[in-house]
């Protein structure tokens, strides 16, 4: 069947060095390319960029945003950033210090330690703070440079790309945007958002620019919020509806809100 086409708190892990690429079927694409014309027509593409960040200061905003809301993790990283002129001076404060500062975010107990830490990995592995360099560097081997270091994963890594001002075509994954290609079957009920990456990324054409995948994750994330909720989603006005395993299944039992 085909259709017309139009921030990570993990423990440590080892240094990647290359990534296996899956690949998609006919079907997949094709599928994840109608959905991606569809929200384009009612979210409207092209999206314009939310941030204008330096790479690295993308890379802390990524880290407070896990499991927190954007008004307060952006709270968050403004305070930071009026307290600590340079992320020098963070990476010299005291853990009280920095968490006291960011203490709107979900867990700041666990992301002041991390911030700390992410910073002093940047510094030991490159030799200085920041990250301008990997605009130099191949999607794959930043994104492989980014995750080396504890506490940064694929969707931290990703966003620090994509978001920042690198403008890089990565493509991030946030919860909102996982549950709407889970239910949908672009990708399976047992997958999670870490190895979702690659898997939904293969399915979009390979020469897409960096605003191609960001309008594509922005999209995925908005119809998240606004129709695909975590609970009682509003299958009954969902332009994906004909295109979603889930939401044909649920339909006769779910109420709008």
């Amino acid at each position: 069947m085909a259709f017309a086409s139009g921030h990570d708190l993990a423990g440590p892990r080892p240094r990647q060095t290359k990534r296996s690429a899956p690949v998609a079927d006919a079907i997949e694409a094709d599928k994840a390319l109608e959905i991606h014309r569809r929200l384009c027509q009612v979210y409207g593409c092209p999206i314009p960029y939310f941030h204008s960040l330096d790479p690295l200061s993308e890379l802390v905003s990524s880290l407070l945003s896990h499991r927190t809301r954007n008004a307060d993790s952006g709270r968050a990283f403004k305070a930071l950033r009026a307290r600590y002129p340079d992320w020098a001076d963070v990476a010299e404060a005291s853990l009280e210090d920095i968490e006291a500062t960011i203490v709107g975010v979900t867990w700041p107990e666990l992301k002041a330690p991390r911030i700390r830490a992410v910073l002093a990995a940047v510094v030991e592995r490159h030799g200085s703070l920041t990250l301008d360099f990997l605009k130099g560097m191949d999607i794959e081997a930043a994104r492989s440079w980014l995750e080396a270091i504890p506490g940064v994963g694929p969707k931290t890594s990703a966003a620090v790309l994509s978001f920042s001002i690198l403008r890089m075509a990565a493509l991030p994954v946030d919860s909102h945007h996982h549950r709407v290609a889970q239910r949908t079957g672009l990708i399976g009920a047992k997958v999670d958002v870490g190895p979702s990456h690659p898997i939904l990324r293969a399915q979009l054409p390979a020469d897409w620019s960096a605003q191609d995948l960001y309008d594509n994750h922005e999209i995925l994330m908005l119809h998240g919020q606004a129709v695909c909720h975590q609970r009682r989603p509003a299958c009954g006005r969902c332009v994906l509806l004909d295109l979603c395993p889930a939401g044909q299944g649920a339909i006769p039992s779910v109420r709008e809100p």
